[in-house]
């Protein structure tokens, strides 16, 4: 067993699949090393070696053979017509709605193509995101099971690529989703291709049919803002929908600790496992016929374990939910077969049943916050050692010792998984936990079949949320820290394990000092003198992060996504965070959503940061901290790094308003930053400046020479003009752009203009996340290329 989970460990690290024949011949050697196995006296390193083998050939197989089934680079950005089911509940959005649908049938200008059988849409209630439309109109009210044929725009699934960020491929390649995509409606495209047309209804889907009513009927408008956000939880913990929770209270779960609470986790899936097997065991002791024909301890196990499989099928079958049934039907198997493993052996088999079923939930921090948290509880077990309380005060006795152990070996855990922990979190849980899973969850499930309980789930909601709002105003209610590397991780959650097991405290004080790297580790820094440069991965936007030896600037904040996201919440404050950074200042070269839309979002994480900015006086940032004009000459110096102010210039109000008033472009904030130590490097930071504004610098004599440019407005054909480029000369130009982006950045003019110079383009696009140093300014370091993995989208 052991073999099987190291086989799809090693497999994960693949950066390129092999072709499958190589796979088979693995898969070949996997069954010779068995049947040794089986003959040899001592099989030990046989069935080790075979195991290993099998796993790695079988996630080979499967991987490759879904990886043919991938959208083909020729039909990304063209205009399909696709027939399918809506094969999920939509998620209404502020600009619209997203939908998840199974493909049946496509056609490009009339002949057959194929497509993934598995898309997610966009339906813009107004212009879309992904290209130009006329009179678009709003999504009509869309049901799960609907066939439809629309018109469609598909691209490869494509995520940003971070430092420590969220893996967005891998998460929609364990849905098995291969496309994304928009739908194309308008009075010209649907006299050419066709209006969308509902089809009819179908049987197909009936689960997520019944998800979507009992959702929508819980989340129909009448109560104040309160109550809907209590509703939104409590439609979250039936139906499994988690976007029906507003930010606000996400935050407030995560500092507080329980947000594995509030949405369909393992834990919801085992708690409600536990009580539906009580309930059955009750139940069926009441009939004398039915314990002769099956003992009650026996029909309770299974019937946990089917209910909740029930449970997690009606929740939207989602990954933590499959990985808990697979688990839950695994032990449940053993002990009705009358086996009786030692609890390592029990763990492990968990754990290849779970890979076997999904061999890429082991990248998933859910998978291993489960599973430590199993083989800790077991570890420590009370009733093993004849300890198991008894009575009243001993079972909250009891709870009170798993949830501190439980606490006490996934602290280091989570700190290596999120880079922070919530202090208050033992306290919050022990009063949420069974308030949520004893009262809420209940009465939540019972408003299916009477909806007034729904409301009285709501008020249960909005009573624990007051107290969990004063345990998260209470001083240090939650601590981050730096991102530590992985053999620092692994000592930390060694020593958090090693603290919680049933061991004389002589050796569990051997814990303490395996905390210490991941708790003290600091992200190194560039020397006194040098800086560095970190081109984010927001998408159509631009954030660069400048670190000097003891200072941080971020300049601009990248773009507002739609209603409940933007680049500042998913990628700028989890990415400081994770570096342990303290902006000392944010520049916002100008007022474009592009590039304040997470600048809220970060400086409600960043309090001590100042901000300069050409941001006009009626923004809604004005609002939230006071913003310094970014003038021409202003200058200052970072342990021994200058940085300067090159443009808007000094006389002219760039905020100033008017009919007259020219584009928030032509006063981007212009950033020259300078190493002070040899080789004296430097970056040209040139936000959204246009021709006019490039010949105004070259005019005036400024200072442009630099190393590394950040392209003028993403590489769009009005700037980057060939007197800029040439008065810059750098080695190495920036893009930062969205993979298939309307605007069609960088043009290829332009991308053209700095290929001829011999000048280094760097698209985050086919990049990801590029980091440089002044210490070293030949090339950057790609996020993209350095972590690469087989399904990490490749940019034709």
């Amino acid at each position: 067993m052991l073999g099987a989970v190291l086989g799809v460990a090693l497999q994960l690290q693949q950066a390129q699949l092999w072709p499958w024949p190589a796979y088979a011949g693995t898969l070949a050697l996997a069954l010779l090393g068995a049947g040794l196995a089986w003959k040899a006296p001592r099989p030990g390193a046989f069935a080790w070696l075979a195991a290993a083998l099998l796993t790695w050939s079988v996630c080979g197989l499967r991987a490759a053979a879904f990886l043919a089934g991938a959208l083909a680079p020729q039909l990304e950005g063209r205009d399909l017509r696709v027939t399918g089911v809506v094969a999920a509940m939509p998620q209404p959005r502020e600009t619209g709605l997203r939908l998840r649908l199974e493909v049946e049938s496509a056609l490009l200008d009339g002949a057959p193509v194929r497509v993934p059988g598995l898309i997610d849409l966009s339906w813009y209630a107004g212009a879309p995101g992904g290209g130009a439309q006329d009179e678009a109109r709003p999504p009509p009210a869309l049901q799960a099971g609907e066939r439809w044929r629309l018109t469609v725009r598909l691209k490869a699934p494509h995520g940003g690529r971070n430092p420590h960020g969220f893996d967005y491929e891998l998460w929609l390649w364990e849905q098995g989703v291969q496309a994304t995509g928009y739908v194309r409606t308008g009075a010209r495209l649907d006299a050419l291709h066709g209006p969308p047309e509902r089809l009819g209804a179908t049987w197909r889907h009936p689960v997520e049919q019944l998800r979507q009513r009992v959702r929508d009927a819980g989340l129909a408008p009448g109560a104040d803002a309160a109550g809907q956000r209590a509703m939104g939880v409590v439609a979250a913990l039936v139906t499994g929908d988690q976007r029906a929770i507003e930010r606000e209270d996400w935050d407030l779960f995560r500092a507080t600790g329980v947000a594995h609470l509030m949405s369909i986790s393992g834990l919801h899936i085992t708690l409600f496992a536990w009580l539906a097997a009580a309930l059955v065991q009750r139940a069926w002791r009441r009939s004398r016929r039915l314990c002769l024909a099956l003992p009650a301890p026996t029909a309770a196990l299974a019937g946990g374990v089917l209910l909740a499989g029930a449970y997690a099928l009606f929740s939207g079958w989602g990954v933590p939910a499959q990985r808990t049934v697979c688990m839950l039907a695994t032990v449940a198997l053993l002990r009705l077969s009358g086996r009786r493993w030692p609890w390592p052996q029990v763990w492990l088999l968990a754990c290849a049943v779970v890979l076997a079923a999904d061999p890429w939930a082991l990248l998933q921090p859910g998978f291993w916050l489960s599973f430590v948290a199993v083989a800790v509880l077991f570890a420590t077990d009370m009733g093993a050692a004849g300890a198991r309380p008894t009575g009243a005060a001993g079972r909250f006795l009891g709870l009170l010792r798993e949830q501190w152990v439980v606490t006490l070996a996934l602290t280091p855990l989570t700190l290596l998984l999120f880079g922070q922990v919530s202090i208050v979190g033992l306290l919050a849980n022990l009063l949420a936990i069974p308030w949520t899973t004893l009262v809420v969850t209940p009465l939540a499930l019972l408003g299916v079949l009477w909806a007034p309980l729904w409301q009285a789930a709501a008020w249960c909601v909005q009573w624990l949320t007051v107290l969990l709002q004063w345990l998260a105003a209470w001083p240090w209610a939650q601590v981050s820290l730096p991102m530590a590397p992985q053999w620092a991780g692994a000592l930390a959650v060694a020593g958090g394990v090693l603290l919680a097991l049933r061991l004389p405290w002589g050796v569990r004080a051997l814990g303490l000092p395996l905390l210490l790297p991941a708790l003290w580790w600091q992200p190194p820094r560039p020397a006194p003198g040098q800086f560095e440069l970190l081109a984010a991965d927001v998408g159509q936007g631009q954030a660069v992060l400048v670190r000097t030896a003891r200072h941080a600037l971020l300049y601009d904040a990248g773009p507002r996504y739609h209603q409940d996201s933007d680049a500042g919440e998913r990628v700028l404050a989890p990415l400081l965070r994770a570096l342990g950074e303290r902006l000392d200042l944010l520049v916002l070269s100008h007022g474009d959503t592009d590039h304040t839309g997470g600048a809220a979002a970060v400086l409600a994480r960043q309090p001590q940061a100042r901000v300069l900015g050409s941001i006009g006086a009626g923004h809604p940032l004005q609002s939230l901290r006071p913003i310094e004009p970014c003038l021409a000459g202003r200058r200052w110096e970072w342990d021994g790094v200058r940085f300067e102010v090159l443009h808007p210039p000094r006389g002219v109000d760039a905020t100033a308003p008017g009919p007259r008033a020219p584009r928030p472009n032509a006063h981007s904030c212009v950033l020259r930053i300078s190493a002070g130590a040899p080789p004296g490097a430097s970056a040209l930071l040139a936000g959204d400046v246009e021709r006019a504004q490039e010949q105004s610098l070259v005019a005036g004599g400024a200072l442009l020479a630099a190393d590394v440019l950040l392209v003028p407005h993403h590489g769009s054909k009005t700037s980057s003009s060939e007197d800029f480029v040439d008065a810059v000369r750098p080695r190495l130009a920036l893009v930062q752009a969205g993979y298939r982006n309307r605007f069609g950045h960088p043009a290829h003019e332009v991308a053209a203009r700095y290929q001829e110079r011999g000048i280094a383009l760097v698209q985050t696009t086919r990049c990801g996340a590029a980091r440089w140093s002044s210490a070293a300014p030949q090339e950057p370091r790609c996020e993209r290329e350095a972590a690469r993995r087989y399904w990490h989208h490749a940019v034709p």
